[in-house]
C-alpha cells in the first residue's frame, strides 16, 4: 500500500529546499558588454511547432492541423524574408516530428545561418510524461535534428517551457551549452543543481515576451485573441527599452503560425527596424549570445 504523498505545509525543510534547488538561478552571465562593445543584446527566436500541437494532443482535425502546416507554408517564408532583409540571425527551435515533416525547410533555415535548437520530440508536456520517456525522446530528438541540419543542437528549448524534474540531469547528461525554459532572471545566468554551478547557461524567456499569449485562439474554448498587434508591439518594444536601458538581454519568442500571418509580420518589422535604429544594438543566436556569455565570464 502506498504512502499518501505529502502536503506542502507537512514538508521538511530539507524537503522543500530540495524542491527549490533542483535548477535554480546562480551567477549573473550578463556580460559588462556585448560584441563589438555593444550596449544591448538582442536575440529572437522562432519555436517552430507546426503541426505537433494537434498532434500532441491526439486531434486528428485537419483544422487543427492546417493551422500548423500554416506555419511552415506562409509563416516561415515570411520569416525568413524579414530576417534577411534586415541582416539579422535567429534562432529556430523545431520539435523533432516538425523536422521530418519539413526537413527542406530546417536545411534552408540551417544554410541561411540561423540556429536549430530542441524543441521536444512532438511538443510533449515533460511534466506529463511516464519516468525515463523524456530522456529517450530528448535523446531521439537531438540526433534527429543533427541528422536533418546537418549540425548538432547545442541548445534546449522545452515545449511549452515545460521544464520537469528531470529536465536538468538530461540537459546535464547531453553536455548542452544551454537551455532557455527558466525565467529566474531578465538576463543570462548559470544554472545551478542543489547550490552546484553547473556550466550551464540559462537564457531566459518569459510570457511577456511571446508572441502566443496574446494572440493564439483554440475553438471550442474561451482562448481568444485579446490584444491588437500594436499593443504587442508597445509591449515588446517596452521590453527592449528596459534591456537597452539596463545594457542587458532582450530575448523574444514567436511562432511561425501565429507571427507570421500578414497582420502581424509587419509589428516584427517594425519592431526590428526600430531596435536596429538604437546606437550600440548587437544581434545574435541564442548560441552566440550564451557563447559570448561564457567566455566573458571566464567559463571554459
Amino acid at each position: 500500500m502506498s504512502e499518501t504523498p505529502k502536503k506542502p505545509w507537512d514538508w521538511s525543510e530539507p524537503e522543500w529546499r530540495s524542491i527549490v534547488g533542483r535548477a535554480r538561478a546562480g551567477r549573473s552571465l550578463a556580460p559588462k558588454a556585448w560584441p563589438g562593445g555593444a550596449r544591448c543584446a538582442v536575440s529572437l527566436s522562432f519555436d517552430a511547432d507546426h503541426e505537433t500541437i494537434p498532434l500532441r494532443d491526439s486531434d486528428e482535425s485537419p483544422m487543427r492541423i492546417s493551422q500548423g502546416q500554416y506555419g511552415a507554408r506562409q509563416g516561415v517564408p515570411r520569416i525568413r524574408a524579414l530576417l534577411d532583409r534586415h541582416g539579422v540571425r535567429a534562432s529556430f527551435f523545431y520539435p523533432a516530428v516538425s523536422a521530418l515533416l519539413h526537413p527542406a525547410e530546417v536545411r534552408a533555415v540551417a544554410e541561411e545561418g540561423h540556429e536549430i535548437g530542441i524543441h521536444s520530440w512532438i511538443h510533449e508536456a515533460n511534466t506529463q510524461l511516464p519516468p525515463g520517456v523524456e530522456r529517450e525522446l530528448t535523446m531521439r530528438a537531438a540526433d534527429t535534428l543533427e541528422k536533418v541540419s546537418g549540425r548538432r543542437p547545442v541548445g534546449i528549448r522545452t515545449a511549452s517551457w515545460d521544464f520537469s524534474v528531470d529536465t536538468m540531469n538530461i540537459v546535464r547528461e547531453m553536455g548542452l551549452l544551454y537551455d532557455s525554459s527558466l525565467m529566474g532572471d531578465d538576463d543570462p545566468y548559470e544554472l545551478e543543481v542543489q547550490g552546484e554551478a553547473t556550466g550551464i547557461v540559462e537564457l531566459p524567456p518569459e510570457w511577456i515576451r511571446d508572441d502566443a499569449v496574446y494572440f493564439n485562439m483554440v475553438r471550442f474554448s474561451a482562448l481568444r485573441p485579446y490584444t491588437p498587434p500594436s499593443s504587442v508591439e508597445e509591449i515588446f518594444r517596452a521590453e527592449f527599452d528596459g534591456a537597452y536601458a539596463e545594457g542587458g538581454l532582450f530575448l523574444l519568442t514567436m511562432h511561425p503560425h501565429v507571427i507570421g500571418h500578414r497582420s502581424r509580420i509587419v509589428l516584427l518589422d517594425r519592431l526590428v527596424e526600430y531596435m536596429k535604429g538604437r546606437p550600440g544594438v548587437w544581434f545574435g543566436t541564442h548560441e552566440e549570445v550564451a557563447r559570448w556569455c561564457r567566455a566573458q565570464a571566464g567559463m571554459k
